[in-house]
């Protein structure tokens, strides 16, 4: 994999290529502001970019807007977005297309390396990796009747399948059988009004899109 990060703190940028370098995924370039990465990405065409939400100059949503630019120049081009804070906003327009591929992750995960190479490589494969606390605030705003309905349970599971995991790791992580983690999976949804068919992906989107819609 070749990704091209966008990120103008030089000490994190360079831990980036670090924590990469050594799980064989190769930085093709690292760039500093949100024309440069669109340049770099035309010049390289890496398999994924990773970009912060605020660029230079004036660290607001450089970053966001140039992920979102390359999305609609490149259809599905997989976007892994670091930020600083949970920003509502800039979650909700990175996942307006509903194709997959993106991922939104605060930038204390990156230290915990496992869980961002698995992100970054869970979008790069066309999924969807959400940051738990995003999430998480996301549950926390003011909620219709469907979500107060859920147990605490089927919340525990509703937050980890919209990160993006699927049943093998939901079961690995909740200490329970696939079976029975399909079984919350199908009760969620039939809490929330949502077609059990969506699988995969389309089904980690139609959930956050339900978050998104029940959140201040």
């Amino acid at each position: 994999m070749r990704v091209v990060i966008a990120e103008d703190n030089v000490l994190l940028s360079a831990g980036l290529e670090l924590i990469l370098g050594t799980k064989g995924i190769e930085v093709a370039a690292v760039v500093t502001d949100a024309p440069d990465l669109l340049a770099a990405v035309a010049d390289h065409a890496p398999d994924a970019v990773i970009a912060d939400i605020r660029l230079p100059p004036s660290f607001r949503d450089e970053g966001i807007r140039a992920a979102l630019q390359l999305r609609k120049e490149s259809p599905g081009l997989p976007v892994l977005v670091l930020s600083q804070y949970v920003e509502k906003v800039y979650a909700r327009e990175l996942l307006t297309d509903g194709s997959g591929s993106v991922g939104y992750l605060l930038k204390d995960r990156v230290s915990r390396v496992g869980e961002f190479v698995d992100a970054l490589r869970r979008v790069a494969s066309g999924g969807t990796a959400m940051d738990p606390e995003v999430v998480a605030q996301l549950l926390a705003g003011p909620r219709g009747n469907a979500v107060d309905a859920l147990t605490p349970r089927e919340r525990e599971v509703l937050i980890l399948m919209a990160q993006g995991l699927g049943n093998a790791e939901l079961s690995k992580r909740l200490f329970v059988t696939e079976n029975a983690v399909q079984k919350h999976i199908g009760n969620i949804f039939a809490k929330l009004g949502l077609p059990v068919a969506d699988g995969g992906n389309r089904r980690v989107l139609a959930v956050l899109r339900y978050l998104d819609s029940v959140a201040d």
